[in-house]
């Protein structure tokens, strides 16, 4: 198999491509924060509550606000992935620059029904922006090759991933793919291990970490497949794909049901399908005009707009 990993965040100065990557960042930094030292989450806490003053001030005036030491702040902008204080803020400006609605406005006990409706559409839509514009198209492009070569797909993912996985499977077996998806765990690392060179896996994950997840993605390399992970950018499942399709996706935390991140990982899925049709040319155009016929003959008559 071609072992071409482009897992790695574009470099700086990369155009369009590092835009993308900027425009999440306060996506990102409010998914990391569970991961965070205490203090390094203070910090965090005041980008995203105060982001247009953090750009105005120093590195020990954002310490000092905070009630932190400045190795403190260092830390925090490392581990988002960032050499220093002055290219954090640069980032944090392009950000702010690029137009994506940022909704940090959750859904409370205290909330009337009124409110519930625009606050859960307002951060679906805001996480399905910033998700569009994180989308690489390096990265695409090299998930589309690797499908479009493929023997066989399989599609791993746990819990509320696994419905998503499901949904995948049913999109792509219209293509002429053999395809399946699972979502036990020990049934994901047995399959792995049938998968031969040229095969692909998809593995849908949240927050990447779930480690028998994690493990059958491994097993699957080792085998000789592709994998594309369509997770959180810097997770460790990210960082055994041969591709990831990141979406970063915080969650409401007051709503006890992954919300956001399932529908922008059926968006990434729409997304590479449509990707994956164009690239395949007549042929599956054809085909996917049998399987809608078939479709059509099995619907009431008389009913149709």
């Amino acid at each position: 198999m071609d072992d071409l990993p482009i897992n790695t965040p574009p470099e700086h100065g990369s155009g369009d491509a590092d835009l993308r990557q900027t425009s999440a960042l306060l996506g990102r930094i409010e998914a990391s924060i569970g991961d965070l030292r205490k203090s390094e989450r203070a910090v965090a806490e005041f980008v995203l509550g105060r982001p247009n003053e953090v750009l105005n001030i120093s590195i020990a005036e954002l310490a000092y606000r905070v009630g932190v030491s400045q190795p403190t702040v260092a830390r925090f902008v490392n581990a988002l992935g960032f050499t220093g204080f002055k290219d954090f803020k640069l980032r944090l400006a392009q950000s702010l620059a690029s137009g994506v609605p940022y909704v940090h406005r959750d859904v409370g006990p205290d909330d009337t029904l009124d409110e519930v409706a625009p606050k859960v559409f307002n951060r679906t839509i805001g996480a399905l922006i910033s998700v569009r514009n994180q989308l690489d198209a390096v990265r695409l492009e090299r998930a589309v090759e690797l499908i479009t070569r493929a023997g066989r797909m399989e599609f791993y993912g746990v819990g509320n991933s696994g419905i998503v996985a499901t949904d995948a499977q049913h999109k792509f077996f219209r293509f002429g793919i053999p395809s399946v998806a699972y979502a036990d765990p020990h049934t994901q690392g047995m399959a792995a291990t049938l998968l031969e060179e040229g095969d692909v896996v998809v593995a849908i994950s949240a927050s990447g970490r779930t480690p028998e997840l994690i493990r059958a993605c491994e097993l699957a390399r080792d085998a000789g497949a592709g994998v594309i992970a369509i997770t959180a950018s810097g997770s460790p499942l990210s960082r055994v794909a041969n591709v990831v399709l990141a979406a970063d996706v915080p969650e409401d935390p007051d709503v006890y049901a992954p919300m956001t991140s399932r529908i922008a990982h059926l968006a990434i899925i729409d997304v590479l399908s449509v990707s994956v049709a164009l690239a395949s040319g007549p042929e599956l155009i054809k085909r996917l005009e049998r399987t809608k016929q078939t479709l059509r003959d099995k619907r009431i008559r008389g009913f149709e707009n």
